[in-house]
């Protein structure tokens, strides 16, 4: 297809251009230009749309979907601990039929809020990675699945030497065949030894390691009392995963230790501020060149909406003295997080790559007239101006 007149944010910095012409072929730009270009095929007159990227969550949890706002007045530990949470005495309440329907529902909202791939971390072992797979499978949304094994050290008795058992760790190697990395739930659930039997068994077999970390005071302050270091410190030590979530609570050396060692960060703004947990400090972490990206976490918590975190982030920063570029605020949906999740060909719009993008009115009244589009995708943008959401070259939703 040709698309003709397109406003288009390209390439790595997004920049902003107007009146490009755009050929997809094969899942892919094949070329852009501002140039007229003679094509045999469907044309477009895309005047007055914007083209963006298609977004990335970067952080789910959608078994959740059927969970929407239970307990909505308790905090962290009473709702999603993996344990002893609210959430998990309903996931395991639940039916398939039932869990399948609510999250191929969120699925779908996704995709019509412009998120063309998301990031899911799996409970379940393997049967929960088979329900994802199921459930999306007719949907073509991208998703990148992290699973666990459902096993955790007693929190009041572990020792740093502590084993895993056996089965678990063969259950380990079962799960990582069967999806794309581990997401592990914390490290004040596991020894120091079973940390580090989760890097090499991810690491045998070439698929990204992440674990939530530092999301509130309490548990931040659990290890430093139980371990004698933070979270932060015992994972770079330990596990090196390519990305960790959360960081809410961590302190400047631990944000300056996951710099250093390259490890990206994945933020749950509104997740976090739902649930009392605090404002990522994201100058601190831009500061010591951390690599940062956005995920909308549980949908039991929140809806999976990247626009309202973008909206909320950049708000609530400036409250607290940040002043955060709009246009950084787009990449950590967009770039960052096609970096941090080794999204080969994803994440900025250029020729041969795969052409996932947003088609956004720019003549609709909550736009029009548009000054600044950085600013307009950040805090005016919503679905009801999304014309079209493209996933390697089709059309999912709407059209143009």
């Amino acid at each position: 297809m040709l698309i003709k007149n397109i406003s288009i944010l390209y390439g790595k910095d997004l920049e902003f251009i107007q009146n490009l012409n755009v050929v997809i072929e094969n899942n892919t730009f094949k070329k852009i230009s501002s140039d007229p270009i003679d094509f045999d095929g469907d044309i477009y007159d895309a005047e007055g749309l914007i083209m963006i990227p298609g977004l990335i969550n970067a952080h789910t949890h959608i078994t959740d979907s059927i969970a929407k706002d239970i307990a909505s007045e308790l905090g962290l530990k009473e709702r999603v601990h993996p344990v002893s949470g609210i959430k998990r005495s309903i996931l395991n309440k639940s039916t398939k039929e039932h869990l399948t329907t609510y999250m191929k529902a969120s699925s779908l909202s996704m995709l019509k809020k412009g998120i063309t791939s998301f990031i899911d971390f799996r409970e379940g072992g393997i049967e929960g990675i088979n329900l994802l797979k199921k459930t999306i499978s007719d949907i073509e949304i991208r998703c990148i699945s992290l699973g666990r094994v459902e096993y955790y050290f007693d929190m009041e008795s572990v020792q740093n030497n502590d084993e895993m058992p056996d089965d678990v760790l063969h259950n380990a190697k079962l799960v990582i065949r069967a999806c794309d990395g581990f997401g592990i739930s914390g490290a004040n659930e596991y020894s120091d030894k079973a940390l580090i039997h989760f890097r090499r068994i991810a690491r045998e077999h070439d698929k990204l390691l992440s674990i939530h970390a530092a999301e509130t005071k309490a548990v931040y302050n659990y290890s430093l009392n139980n371990y004698g270091k933070s979270e932060i410190d015992r994972i770079v030590e330990h596990l090196m995963p390519d990305f960790v979530i959360h960081v809410t609570n961590a302190k400047d050396n631990d944000i300056k230790m996951l710099a250093e060692n390259n490890i990206g960060i994945i933020i749950c703004p509104r997740a976090n501020g739902i649930l009392a947990a605090g404002i990522p400090d994201i100058v601190n972490m831009i500061k010591h060149g951390c690599k940062v990206a956005i995920g909308t976490d549980n949908v039991m918590l929140n809806s999976p909406d990247l626009f309202r975190e973008l909206d909320y982030l950049w708000k609530v920063s400036r409250v607290f003295g940040n002043f955060l570029s709009t246009k950084e605020l787009v990449k950590m949906i967009t770039v960052n997080a096609a970096s941090i999740l080794k999204l080969d060909k994803l994440g900025y719009i250029e020729e041969n790559m795969l052409a996932d993008a947003v088609f956004i009115d720019t003549h609709s009244v909550d736009i029009e007239p548009m000054h600044d589009p950085y600013a307009a995708i950040v805090h005016r943008v919503n679905e009801s101006n999304i014309k079209a959401v493209m996933v390697g070259g089709k059309f999912l939703y709407g059209s143009i």
